[in-house]
This record gives C-alpha cells, sequence and structure tokens, in this order.
C-alpha cells in the first residue's frame, strides 16, 4: 500500500488493519501457495455449499490472496467476484495471479467489510474462508453484509471449530511455548449457538452449521514444514534463550515427523461450514 492510500476502518478494527497491512499480511502474502495449500482439503465442500451459479454476483470477504475469488469467478461464467481484504500486499499478488491465470471476470478491494459502502443487495452470494473471523464487531459488520445481500441470497463461511478441537494449532502452540504458559486465545465464531444468534440478529435467516475435519497440509517433509511453522509461530521462539529454543525446535521437528506421510506432513484440523440466507 502506497503511504497515500487511506483505508477507511471502523475503529474497533484499526489493530486488524495494522497487522493485516503490515507484516502478518507480508507473511500471508509471501506465503500465499502454502497457506491455500493448507486447506485445499476444504474447497469442494465449500463450494458445494457456496452453490455459485453462472450468472451469480459473488462478494469474498477477507479474500487475502484471492484464491477463493477467482476460483468463485471461474464458476460465475457470467457473473462477477470481488474479493475484500485489509491487506493492501495481498491484494496485490490477487491482481496479478489473475491477470497471470486469465481471469477477467475478478476484481479486488482494500476495504473494511464491516463499514465498506457496498451496493444494497449487490450480491447473489457471500463467501468468506477463515476471514469472517476477524471482525472488531461481528454484528455491525454482518449487517452491512445482509444489506449486500440480495434477498434471497446466500451467506457461507468456514471458521474453526475451538482450539481444543484443531490437533495442527494446539500442538504448535504448546511445543513453542516451550514450557511457559500458553496463551490463552477464544476464536470468533467457533460456537455454533453464539454464531446463529449473531446472524440471526444481524438479519439472516435459515441459519445451518456442520462440523467439517479435514487433515491440514504443513509441508512436504519435516524440513520444509518446520521452515513454514517456525516462519509462522516463530515470534514466540525469539524471546528463548538459546539452548531453550534449541530444545523447542526439536520437539516441533519430532512432532513433525509424527506427521509425516507419503503424501506431506498433516495435522488433523476442524472447521465450521456455515451457511445462511437473507430473507
Amino acid at each position: 500500500m502506497s503511504e497515500s492510500t487511506v483505508v477507511r476502518v471502523d475503529p474497533s478494527n484499526e489493530r486488524m488493519l495494522k497487522a493485516w497491512n503490515g507484516d502478518d499480511g507480508a507473511l500471508w502474502a509471501k506465503r500465499a501457495e502454502r497457506f491455500n495449500d493448507g486447506v485445499a482439503a476444504y474447497r469442494d465442500t465449500f463450494f458445494s455449499a457456496a452453490g455459485i451459479q453462472p450468472g451469480d454476483r459473488v462478494l469474498d470477504v477477507g479474500c487475502g490472496a484471492g484464491q477463493t475469488t477467482r476460483d468463485a469467478a471461474r464458476l460465475a461464467t457470467a457473473g462477477s467476484a470481488l474479493g475484500v481484504d485489509l491487506s493492501g500486499e495481498m491484494l496485490g499478488l490477487a491482481r496479478r495471479l489473475a491477470g497471470e491465470e486469465g481471469v477477467p471476470n475478478v476484481s479486488f478491494e482494500q476495504v473494511d467489510a464491516q463499514v465498506h459502502a457496498f451496493p444494497e443487495a449487490g450480491f447473489d452470494v457471500v463467501i468468506s474462508r477463515h476471514g469472517s473471523m476477524f471482525f472488531g464487531t461481528p454484528l455491525a459488520a454482518f449487517a452491512n453484509l445482509v444489506r449486500a445481500t440480495r434477498p434471497g441470497g446466500r451467506l457461507v463461511l468456514l471458521t474453526w471449530q475451538p482450539l481444543r478441537l484443531n490437533e495442527w494449532i494446539t500442538t504448535f502452540r504448546t511445543i513453542i511455548a516451550a514450557g511457559r504458559e500458553v496463551p490463552s486465545a477464544n476464536l470468533a465464531l467457533s460456537d455454533p449457538e453464539e454464531t446463529e444468534a449473531l446472524l440471526t440478529s444481524a438479519g439472516y435467516t435459515d441459519f445451518r452449521c456442520t462440523a467439517v475435519n479435514k487433515p491440514m497440509y504443513f509441508g512436504q517433509d519435516v524440513d520444509d514444514a518446520a521452515d513454514f511453522v517456525i516462519e509462522q509461530h516463530g515470534g514466540r521462539l525469539s524471546d528463548l534463550d538459546e539452548a531453550t529454543r534449541a530444545k523447542a525446535v526439536a520437539a516441533l521437528r519430532a512432532d513433525l515427523a509424527e506427521h509425516q506421510t507419503d503424501r506431506g506432513v498433516f495435522y488433523g484440523s476442524a472447521a465450521w461450514l456455515v451457511e445462511a440466507r437473507r430473507p
């Protein structure tokens, strides 16, 4: 993002803008292919639920480097797909890849979906693959998305189930803590009852939440996976002394080795497929 570019965000999302338009976004842009490969097992289930038709107008919230937006555009052959995100660097990559892959009916905008003035009833389908969990004020965000969804239009989200059900994140957080207290964390939209109440209050109806469990890919072998995991989570290792850090890295590599298969390194993951409709 150039210094002259100003992204209008709700005050509750200022921290997210700083992160995703800064170091976090830069890492996700650098490792976009690996992040996409990691959750590739969810793709068919996600797009089957979205049910995108050739003439649909699709909004992809928190699109990152735009893989799901481009995939949606390929399904909406006579329609269009708009991807929105806070990360200027990821959106730059998304635009470049769309050009290289020859996807003409796709566009990207750097906006805060919580407050952006989307066209009223402008989209037939609103999708988000793990991008809808970061709103500072979720009720306001989904109310804005309801307004952008046409009557009868669909909302399809992929969100994480609680941390304890996701082997990958609980394992990595514990190992990298290296004996220290593991920071507490709650994943937004991980409780189906709370998510139903939120979306219903925002104006959606016909709520449905389905548990989906898939293997999550981290690398072709231990070295490859360790490099990726340490790059993503290694900030917690930086303040350890050399010996403790080495011990933690060794523990990580040993655990990765236990998850090595002939197709690469995989850990269990658990997501919710959330579906709703604007009445």
